[in-house]
């Protein structure tokens, strides 16, 4: 026999070859499993809310964040938001339309998902979003538009309000958020994420939504904070306007 083999038919090399294969089936079962720890357990696609649970869910984890809080994947308990949305016929393939207004029902571009409702904290302990006002050391940049004071104008080119202050991400270094004192009688302020706005040189424009709809921005728990729920709900009112904000928007292009 040759150096390494074992016997006639079996030598060092097979054996370590078929470790090799043992192992990295094992590998692949840990990832799948792992990979399935966010987004389950699913729900049945017909309507129904029986959980889909069983291979390749794994069993939950808990997970010890460096704020001291706890995090457990997959959370077979977790909460949703409710879904607001009406079949539009009786088979199967008809599409779904909002219960009552899409702008605030939570389905479609306005869905969110349950997120913390507790700020994002930096590795100082301190909310990584704060406004300019209680900041000492940020502002804006003398070569760019500095929208405070700027009326902000919605797609019916009707005015939603004032910019009053900006929201920077301190560990991002770049602005999340304008702060916008809303017209009427009714007046309160509200975030308007960058993403869904273009700062002119007088104006701030926002395509998504109309003037009237700024009053109807979901607010923040705290004056100078935002949780990372409340951040997800005021991305998803623009984000629903995108579609709902105005009734022809939802028809068919042809």
């Amino acid at each position: 026999m040759q150096i390494g083999a074992i016997t006639g038919y079996i030598d060092l090399a097979q054996i370590i070859l078929y470790m090799f294969w043992i192992f990295f089936a094992g590998i692949i079962f840990y990832l799948v499993r792992e990979g399935h720890r966010e987004g389950y357990p699913m729900e049945t696609d017909g309507g129904g809310t029986a959980p889909v649970t069983g291979w390749p869910i794994p069993s939950p984890k808990t997970y010890k964040l460096a704020n001291g809080h706890e995090v457990t994947v997959p959370d077979l308990k977790r909460g949703e938001p409710p879904i607001n949305l009406r079949r539009t016929g009786a088979g199967p393939d008809w599409p779904y339309v909002p219960t009552n207004n899409g702008m605030t029902d939570a389905v479609g571009p306005g869905a969110y998902s349950l997120r913390a409702d507790r700020p994002d904290m930096d590795v100082h302990g301190q909310p990584t979003i704060r406004p300019l006002r209680v900041l000492k050391g940020y502002d804006v940049s003398k070569h760019d538009s500095d929208p405070r004071g700027m009326n902000v104008v919605g797609a019916d080119g009707k005015v939603g309000g004032k910019v009053v202050d900006l929201w920077i991400d301190t560990c991002e270094m770049m602005f999340r958020y304008l702060e916008v004192q809303t017209a009427g009688a009714q007046s309160r302020r509200v975030l308007l994420p960058m993403p869904f706005c273009r700062v002119g040189d007088k104006t701030v424009a926002v395509q998504s939504i109309h003037g009237v709809h700024f009053a109807q921005v979901p607010t923040t728990r705290s004056a100078d904070q935002v949780t990372l729920l409340e951040e997800d709900k005021i991305s998803a009112f623009y984000g629903a306007g995108t579609l709902y904000a105005d009734p022809s928007r939802a028809e068919p292009i042809l």
